[in-house]
């Protein structure tokens, strides 16, 4: 036992896979096909996970190249959650499209990370700013948008 206790643990040797994308199929695939697929995933993991789909719900994934999909995350930790369903959504995406040289980029998203909570009167004060005449319109009516 104690042979087990004092010997050296062994190195551990990290081995990088290449997979060669040139004879593998690199279809056209649009902005629109990946939305389509996003938000058929997010429908999906609200039923099956809740945590997961809260944590990455703010997630944008945009078609920044021919084989490039750009992922803006808010946070580090909503990242993690991503990591655990990314795999299973890029290899069917990948799949569907017939696209299998796809590159993803991972780029931090500082305009969202906050989700801000839209109420009656935040709405009101947006559509004041696009008309300003719905100002003139409450100071007569007195609305109340509480």
């Amino acid at each position: 036992m104690n042979s087990f206790l004092n010997r050296e643990e062994k190195e551990v040797k990290e081995e990088t896979v290449v997979v060669k994308t040139e004879n593998l199929p690199q279809n056209h695939f649009t902005d629109t096909d990946l939305q389509m697929e996003w938000n058929l995933m997010l429908k999906q993991l609200q039923k099956r996970n809740g945590f997961i789909f809260n944590a990455i719900k703010a997630f944008k994934l945009i078609k920044s190249g021919e084989n490039t999909i750009k992922v803006l995350y808010p946070s580090d930790s909503a990242k993690v959650e991503f990591d655990k369903i990314a795999g299973e959504f890029f290899n069917h995406f990948k799949t569907k499209v017939h696209n299998h040289a796809i590159a993803i980029d991972y780029q931090r998203d500082f305009d969202n990370l906050k989700i801000e909570v839209m109420t009656k009167r935040k709405m009101f004060e947006k559509f004041i700013e696009k008309n300003p005449l719905l100002k003139d319109l409450d100071d007569l009516m007195k609305f109340d948008l509480t």
